[in-house]
């Protein structure tokens, strides 16, 4: 079991990078800008798996390549630190662009590989998910279930976020303000992996 700060921690690390838009975000955004939030809810399991998928992956590697070459964990986390301060900075130079040309819809399998694919997974199995996670089954199934609980109502929002966007209610909204304002909580994010990874 985590104790209370611990998990504090984890919680916080992963809604910071789980609200952060990305691949799957804009995916999860743009179904519910076609689809509705109602039919589009359901991606959220798609996301879910994919996850789970990588983040085992990734964690499962990296735990057993640890053994082998200690340093790794640290490199890890300060690969992770310069990825999640590239995409602040690339957040900070782009807009947002919700995908609206292509109508097509966007299925549970096309959700589920591009969070498969999300470079996201390899930071949470990397940096934010403590290696005892990767050890012990009743430590992995307490971290994936907080990533879980986390998830599915963040993921709900992004859709909600998409529909909101396609009923024209959200006009107000600038999105090159909403990006700058998530690539600094990025770029204060990487600050805090970067003195980690030497701490």
């Amino acid at each position: 079991m985590f104790s209370f700060p611990d998990a504090l921690l984890l919680s916080l690390g992963i809604a910071v990078v789980l609200v952060m838009p990305g691949p799957t975000n804009t995916l999860l955004a743009a179904a519910g800008l076609r689809q509705g939030v109602r039919r589009a809810a359901r991606l959220t399991m798609a996301e879910l798996a994919g996850y789970m998928v990588a983040i085992t992956l990734w964690g499962v590697f990296l735990n057993q390549a640890a053994r082998r070459f200690p340093w790794l964990p640290m490199a890890t986390r300060m690969v992770c630190g310069v990825y999640v301060a590239w995409l602040a900075v690339n957040m900070w130079r782009s807009a947002v662009a919700l995908p609206t040309a292509e109508r097509r819809e966007i299925g549970l399998r096309t959700l589920f590989v591009a969070t498969l694919l999300n470079p996201k997974a390899a930071l949470f199995a990397g940096t934010l998910f403590p290696a005892v996670a990767f050890a012990t089954v009743p430590a992995y199934l307490e971290a994936m279930a907080i990533f879980a609980i986390l998830l599915l109502p963040i993921g709900l929002a992004w859709i909600a976020f998409g529909a909101q966007l396609g009923s024209g209610r959200l006009r107000w909204l600038n999105p090159a303000h909403v990006q700058r304002g998530a690539s600094i909580v990025l770029g204060a994010f990487s600050a805090t992996l970067a003195w980690a990874a030497f701490h």
